[in-house]
Protein backbone atom coordinates (compact mmCIF):
# COMPACT_ATOMS: atom_id res chain seq x y z
CA UNK A 1 0.00 0.00 0.00
CA UNK A 2 1.44 3.37 -0.99
CA UNK A 3 1.54 6.27 1.43
CA UNK A 4 -0.54 9.22 0.24
CA UNK A 5 0.59 12.55 1.61
CA UNK A 6 -1.94 14.47 3.65
CA UNK A 7 -3.82 17.01 1.54
CA UNK A 8 -4.86 20.25 3.20
CA UNK A 9 -8.29 20.77 1.62
CA UNK A 10 -8.66 24.09 3.40
CA UNK A 11 -5.52 25.29 1.65
CA UNK A 12 -6.71 23.89 -1.69
CA UNK A 13 -9.88 25.99 -1.36
CA UNK A 14 -7.91 28.87 0.23
CA UNK A 15 -10.28 29.09 3.22
CA UNK A 16 -9.74 28.80 6.95
CA UNK A 17 -10.80 25.76 8.95
CA UNK A 18 -13.60 27.84 10.47
CA UNK A 19 -15.16 28.74 7.09
CA UNK A 20 -18.92 28.19 6.91
CA UNK A 21 -20.67 26.14 4.22
CA UNK A 22 -21.71 29.23 2.25
CA UNK A 23 -18.13 30.51 2.05
CA UNK A 24 -16.81 27.09 1.03
CA UNK A 25 -19.37 26.84 -1.75
CA UNK A 26 -18.74 30.39 -2.99
CA UNK A 27 -14.96 29.88 -3.10
CA UNK A 28 -15.39 26.46 -4.70
CA UNK A 29 -17.52 27.92 -7.51
CA UNK A 30 -14.95 30.65 -8.15
CA UNK A 31 -12.02 28.20 -8.25
CA UNK A 32 -13.93 25.58 -10.24
CA UNK A 33 -14.74 28.19 -12.88
CA UNK A 34 -11.09 29.29 -12.98
CA UNK A 35 -9.58 25.80 -13.25
CA UNK A 36 -12.24 24.00 -15.30
CA UNK A 37 -10.53 22.30 -18.27
CA UNK A 38 -12.91 24.11 -20.66
CA UNK A 39 -11.52 27.49 -19.55
CA UNK A 40 -9.12 28.41 -22.36
CA UNK A 41 -6.98 30.83 -20.35
CA UNK A 42 -6.71 29.37 -16.83
CA UNK A 43 -7.99 25.79 -17.19
CA UNK A 44 -6.03 23.14 -15.32
CA UNK A 45 -7.51 19.64 -15.09
CA UNK A 46 -5.36 18.50 -12.18
CA UNK A 47 -6.05 21.63 -10.14
CA UNK A 48 -9.77 21.37 -10.98
CA UNK A 49 -9.82 17.77 -9.67
CA UNK A 50 -8.11 18.90 -6.43
CA UNK A 51 -10.65 21.69 -5.94
CA UNK A 52 -13.52 19.27 -6.64
CA UNK A 53 -12.17 16.72 -4.13
CA UNK A 54 -11.72 19.41 -1.48
CA UNK A 55 -15.28 20.64 -2.01
CA UNK A 56 -16.70 17.10 -1.89
CA UNK A 57 -15.07 16.54 1.52
CA UNK A 58 -15.64 19.96 3.08
CA UNK A 59 -19.23 20.42 1.90
CA UNK A 60 -20.47 17.20 3.52
CA UNK A 61 -20.78 17.73 7.30
CA UNK A 62 -20.00 14.10 8.23
CA UNK A 63 -17.02 13.82 5.87
CA UNK A 64 -15.76 17.23 7.00
CA UNK A 65 -15.92 16.21 10.66
CA UNK A 66 -13.92 13.04 9.93
CA UNK A 67 -11.45 15.08 7.86
CA UNK A 68 -11.08 17.66 10.64
CA UNK A 69 -9.89 14.91 13.00
CA UNK A 70 -7.15 13.96 10.52
CA UNK A 71 -6.44 17.63 9.88
CA UNK A 72 -5.89 18.34 13.58
CA UNK A 73 -3.70 15.23 13.93
CA UNK A 74 -1.64 16.31 10.91
CA UNK A 75 -1.16 19.80 12.30
CA UNK A 76 0.51 18.20 15.32
CA UNK A 77 3.13 16.64 13.04
CA UNK A 78 3.85 19.74 10.93
CA UNK A 79 7.24 21.41 10.86
CA UNK A 80 8.39 23.26 13.91
CA UNK A 81 10.13 26.25 12.40
CA UNK A 82 10.50 28.54 15.39
CA UNK A 83 11.44 28.20 18.99
CA UNK A 84 9.30 31.15 20.10
CA UNK A 85 11.34 31.74 23.25
CA UNK A 86 14.33 32.86 21.16
CA UNK A 87 12.64 35.83 19.48
CA UNK A 88 14.24 38.98 20.87
CA UNK A 89 13.80 42.08 18.71
CA UNK A 90 11.97 43.04 15.53
CA UNK A 91 14.99 42.61 13.23
CA UNK A 92 15.70 39.17 14.65
CA UNK A 93 12.03 38.22 14.35
CA UNK A 94 11.95 39.44 10.73
CA UNK A 95 15.11 37.46 9.92
CA UNK A 96 13.55 34.36 11.42
CA UNK A 97 10.35 34.87 9.42
CA UNK A 98 12.35 35.42 6.20
CA UNK A 99 14.18 32.18 6.94
CA UNK A 100 11.00 30.29 7.81
CA UNK A 101 9.08 31.43 4.73
CA UNK A 102 11.95 30.65 2.36
CA UNK A 103 12.52 27.25 3.97
CA UNK A 104 8.85 26.27 3.75
CA UNK A 105 8.56 27.46 0.16
CA UNK A 106 11.79 25.64 -0.69
CA UNK A 107 10.31 22.39 0.64
CA UNK A 108 7.05 22.97 -1.26
CA UNK A 109 8.95 23.64 -4.50
CA UNK A 110 11.05 20.48 -3.98
CA UNK A 111 7.85 18.44 -3.68
CA UNK A 112 6.36 19.99 -6.84
CA UNK A 113 8.92 21.89 -8.94
CA UNK A 114 6.39 23.09 -11.52
CA UNK A 115 3.82 24.62 -9.21
CA UNK A 116 4.86 24.03 -5.60
CA UNK A 117 3.68 26.87 -3.44
CA UNK A 118 1.87 27.65 -0.21
CA UNK A 119 -0.97 30.00 0.55
CA UNK A 120 -1.01 32.63 3.25
CA UNK A 121 -3.18 30.49 5.53
CA UNK A 122 -0.68 27.64 5.41
CA UNK A 123 2.24 29.98 6.05
CA UNK A 124 0.44 31.45 9.06
CA UNK A 125 -0.22 27.99 10.51
CA UNK A 126 3.19 26.52 9.81
CA UNK A 127 5.09 29.53 11.09
CA UNK A 128 2.74 30.29 13.97
CA UNK A 129 2.75 33.92 12.87
CA UNK A 130 -0.41 36.01 12.32
CA UNK A 131 -1.05 37.52 8.89
CA UNK A 132 -0.21 41.06 10.01
CA UNK A 133 3.29 39.89 11.01
CA UNK A 134 3.78 38.30 7.58
CA UNK A 135 2.93 41.38 5.51
CA UNK A 136 6.34 43.07 5.74
CA UNK A 137 8.45 39.90 5.33
CA UNK A 138 6.40 38.77 2.31
CA UNK A 139 6.67 42.22 0.74
CA UNK A 140 10.43 42.20 1.29
CA UNK A 141 10.90 38.68 -0.09
CA UNK A 142 8.87 39.55 -3.21
CA UNK A 143 10.82 42.79 -3.75
CA UNK A 144 14.13 40.92 -3.49
CA UNK A 145 12.86 38.45 -6.11
CA UNK A 146 13.17 35.48 -3.75
CA UNK A 147 9.43 34.75 -3.70
CA UNK A 148 6.78 35.00 -6.42
CA UNK A 149 3.00 34.73 -6.65
CA UNK A 150 1.92 31.79 -8.81
CA UNK A 151 -1.11 31.81 -11.12
CA UNK A 152 -3.05 29.78 -8.53
CA UNK A 153 -2.58 32.53 -5.92
CA UNK A 154 0.00 30.73 -3.81
CA UNK A 155 3.50 31.92 -3.00
CA UNK A 156 6.50 30.02 -4.32
CA UNK A 157 10.24 30.35 -4.01
CA UNK A 158 12.16 31.58 -7.08
CA UNK A 159 15.54 30.43 -8.35
CA UNK A 160 17.12 33.38 -6.53
CA UNK A 161 15.31 32.31 -3.37
CA UNK A 162 16.65 28.77 -3.71
CA UNK A 163 20.15 30.19 -4.07
CA UNK A 164 19.59 32.27 -0.92
CA UNK A 165 18.42 29.21 1.04
CA UNK A 166 21.52 27.36 -0.19
CA UNK A 167 23.64 29.97 1.58
CA UNK A 168 24.70 28.80 5.02
CA UNK A 169 23.17 31.93 6.50
CA UNK A 170 19.64 30.76 5.69
CA UNK A 171 19.92 26.97 5.57
CA UNK A 172 17.26 25.25 7.66
CA UNK A 173 18.67 23.33 10.61
CA UNK A 174 17.77 19.63 10.77
CA UNK A 175 16.62 19.98 14.38
CA UNK A 176 13.83 22.36 13.28
CA UNK A 177 11.99 19.65 11.33
CA UNK A 178 9.66 17.13 12.86
CA UNK A 179 9.32 13.72 11.23
CA UNK A 180 6.47 13.36 8.74
CA UNK A 181 3.41 11.50 9.99
CA UNK A 182 3.02 7.94 8.75
CA UNK A 183 -0.14 6.10 7.86
CA UNK A 184 -2.22 9.06 6.66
Amino acid sequence: MTHRPFVDYYEVLQVSQGADAETIERVYRLLAKRYHPDNQTTGNGQRFAEVQQAFDILSDPARRAAYDVKYDDNRGTQWKIFDQSTATDHREQDRRIFHGVLSLLYAARRRDPASGGLGNVSLEKLLGVPQEHLEFPLWYLRQRGWVEMLDNGTLAITVSGVDKVADQELSIPDNRLLPMASGM
